[in-house]
């Protein structure tokens, strides 16, 4: 965890929740194998994963359009952070840099982080979050193999629900 109170996290991957057949996308902590997944919504989950792949097309979906709006008003993202749990509800904040002047945006993690993606904004999550609702693996995921891998979080999320997180 971090002095400050927020540790920076990294887009592990995205998943499907078998049970409510909700997307969850997963942050990770950097260098430990502490993970946080945070339910999203089936919109959200398609602009996150249509950039993590690359995907291009002809108009702006509606996150490449919000960070087009920063850009031309000549402001920056400059990183958002998973700030609170509260009634199995994560909430997020994007800070931004405007003529030199720093704003912070009420967020909803999942568009947050696909503003993030979209534009290279680091990622961070309060330690208080990373606590309460994140999930640690004994061994790194990242040394084991992959069907490994996937196997055990299917078994977390077989096991897991949003409530679980209150």
């Amino acid at each position: 965890m971090s002095a400050n109170g927020f540790t920076k996290m990294s887009i592990y991957g995205m998943n499907m929740d078998l049970f409510s057949s909700s997307p969850i996308v997963i942050l990770k902590v950097e260098d430990e194998n502490r993970y946080l997944p945070i339910w999203i919504g089936q919109a959200e989950a398609r602009s996150i994963l249509f950039k993590l792949q690359n995907q291009e097309f002809v108009r702006p979906l509606t996150h490449d359009l919000a960070l087009s709006l920063v850009n031309e008003l000549g402001g920056s993202m400059e990183r958002i952070t998973v700030t609170e749990l509260r009634d199995s509800t994560f909430f997020a904040t994007i800070r931004l840099e405007i003529e030199g002047k720093t704003v912070e945006v009420d967020s909803r993690p999942s568009d947050a982080i696909a503003l993030a993606i979209r534009s290279g904004a680091e990622i961070f999550a309060s330690d208080e979050v990373i606590e309460e609702a994140g999930v640690v693996f004994e061994e790194a995921m990242e040394d084991a193999p992959e069907e490994e891998v996937v196997d055990k979080f299917k078994d977390w999320m077989n096991r897991v629900s949003p409530e679980d997180f209150k």
